[in-house]
C-alpha cells in the first residue's frame, strides 16, 4: 500500500469519527473530556491523524460505533440523521458523479424556497409531548446546517448529477404537501400544498431548462422502499442505503443507514439504478407528465390567476 493509501484510508475514519460525534450531539470539548484527552488530539483524530489503534479502541466505545465500522471495514453503519447526512457531506465534497433514488426528489436540487419551510416541517414532525428537554428541536438545527452546508457546496462545485424519481412519491407530495403531520389546519395545509406545486414547478423548470451535469427522470414502476444513493469517486464508488428523508411525514430520528463499498452491493445498487434509468421518462416526455401530474393533483397558485 503507497502512502497516499493510507492517508486517504485514515482520512475517511477521521471523517466517520466527526459524522458520528456530530450524531451524538457531542462538541468536540466534551468528547475530548470524556477520552481524557486534550482537544488538540481530537482536532487531528479528525483530521486522520491517528496514530493508535487503542485510541481509536475509545473513541468507537465513547461513541457507541463498532470499530470496523468506524474502520469502513465491509458495511459502516449510521444510526442517526445527523451522522448520516454529515458522512453524506464529505463523500459528496470528493466525487464526480452522484447517482440516486430520492424521495420526493434530491434535496440537492430543491430550491430555496424547499429551505425556508424544512425548518418547520421538521420541528412539526416531533411528536408533541415527546421532546421536553428540546433536545430533538436542537437535533433539528445541527441537521439544516449540515444540509445546507451540502447544498451550498453542491451549487459550487457541480458534481454530476442524476437523478430518478418515483412518480408515486411526486403525486402523494402534491396531494398532501411539504409536512410533518397530518393534523394542521386547513390553511396551513393549502399553504404546504402550494409549497410543494411551487416546488414541482421548480422541478418542472430544470427538466425544461437541461442544466449541465444534471440528469432527471421520473420513475412510474415500483422503486426500492429506501432511498440510496451511489457516489462515484476518482478511486473508488460508495454505496449509501438510507431510511431517512425530507419530503412529505419526514423522518429524521430513527433508522439505520448503511455506507459501503462492497462489490456486490455496489454492483446490484448499479444494477438497479440503470435499469430505473433506462424505463425512466426523460426530456420531453417528462415534462409532459410532470405538467399533467400538476394540473390533475396539485393545489392552484393564486398569484397565477388572471
Amino acid at each position: 500500500m503507497t502512502q497516499n493509501d493510507d492517508a486517504i484510508r485514515f482520512s475517511d475514519i477521521g471523517a466517520r469519527l466527526r459524522a458520528h460525534r456530530l450524531g451524538k450531539g457531542l462538541t468536540p470539548e466534551v468528547l475530548a473530556e470524556k477520552l481524557g484527552i486534550s482537544r488538540a488530539a481530537l482536532y487531528r483524530a479528525e483530521k486522520g491523524e491517528i496514530r493508535k489503534i487503542e485510541m481509536l479502541t475509545s473513541i468507537a466505545d465513547e461513541l457507541g460505533v463498532s470499530l470496523p465500522s468506524l474502520l469502513g471495514v465491509g458495511v459502516e453503519y449510521v444510526s442517526t440523521s445527523i451522522g448520516f447526512f454529515e458522512r453524506m457531506r464529505q463523500l459528496e465534497d470528493d466525487c464526480q458523479q452522484i447517482i440516486g433514488l430520492f424521495s420526493p426528489m434530491s434535496y440537492l436540487l430543491t430550491s430555496d424556497g424547499y429551505d425556508d419551510i424544512l425548518k418547520e416541517v421538521l420541528l412539526e414532525s416531533i411528536p408533541e409531548g415527546t421532546d421536553p428537554t428540546g433536545e430533538a428541536a436542537e437535533a433539528v438545527e445541527r441537521l439544516l446546517e449540515i444540509l445546507h452546508a451540502r447544498k451550498d457546496a453542491f451549487r459550487l462545485r457541480r458534481p454530476l448529477i442524476v437523478s430518478l424519481i418515483s412518480s408515486a412519491d411526486l403525486e402523494r407530495f402534491l396531494l398532501h404537501g411539504l409536512i410533518g403531520r397530518h393534523d394542521l389546519s386547513p390553511q396551513a395545509t393549502d399553504h404546504r400544498r402550494l409549497m410543494a406545486r411551487r416546488e414541482a414547478e421548480y422541478l418542472l423548470s430544470m427538466l425544461r431548462d437541461q442544466p449541465i451535469g444534471i440528469q432527471i427522470g421520473i420513475v412510474r414502476g415500483p422503486v426500492p422502499a429506501t432511498s440510496f444513493q451511489i457516489f462515484r469517486q476518482t478511486n473508488r464508488s460508495v454505496l449509501a442505503i438510507s431510511p431517512f428523508r425530507l419530503g412529505e411525514q419526514p423522518n429524521v430520528r430513527l433508522g439505520v443507514a448503511l455506507i459501503t463499498s462492497a462489490a456486490e452491493a455496489m454492483s446490484l445498487h448499479e444494477s438497479i439504478a440503470e435499469r430505473l434509468w433506462g424505463d425512466a421518462l426523460k426530456g420531453a416526455e417528462a415534462i409532459a407528465y410532470l405538467e399533467a401530474m400538476i394540473e390533475k393533483y396539485a393545489i392552484a397558485d393564486p398569484s397565477a390567476a388572471g
